[in-house]
């Protein structure tokens, strides 16, 4: 599991792939990543910091695919996102963390079927999120 955190806390914003063997819904290997990126780089030009959360895996369904994110910025700005209700929610407190001097760290999500869609996973999966601060 270490080996796969620091793979993963390499990734680059501009980077599309999803990573070795695994594969997009569409049955290739990217996913878009324009949702954060124009965001992620204004708020760097203009001096803010910026955290970012990947999800790094789902189990079961999941309404964002592995390599989906969500940047926060300084301010509490929030562009993209990881899967939707208190889940965002949650992902945006721990990136406050971040920035505020945490270590990074990964984030697990599940919930009972019958809770599912009241915390933003309405597909009752779970999935795994990985945040951290940018530096361009």
């Amino acid at each position: 599991m270490r080996d796969h955190l620091a793979e993963v806390h390499a990734i680059d914003i501009h980077s599309t792939s999803y990573g070795a063997g695994v594969r997009a819904p569409n049955g290739g290997d990217e996913v878009p990543m324009r949702d954060v990126i124009d965001e992620i780089e204004a708020w760097s030009k203009n001096g803010d910091r910026v955290a970012v959360a990947t999800v790094v895996e789902t189990r079961k369904s999941a309404p964002r695919p592995p390599g989906a994110k969500m940047a926060i910025n300084e301010h509490g700005e929030i562009a993209g996102g990881v899967s939707g209700g208190c889940v965002e929610g949650a992902v945006a407190e721990e990136a406050k963390k971040v920035l505020a001097g945490d270590d990074p760290k990964l984030l697990h999500f599940g919930i009972a079927d019958s809770e599912a869609w009241d915390v933003g996973l309405p597909c009752g999966g779970e999935i795994d999120v990985f945040v951290e601060e940018y530096t361009p």
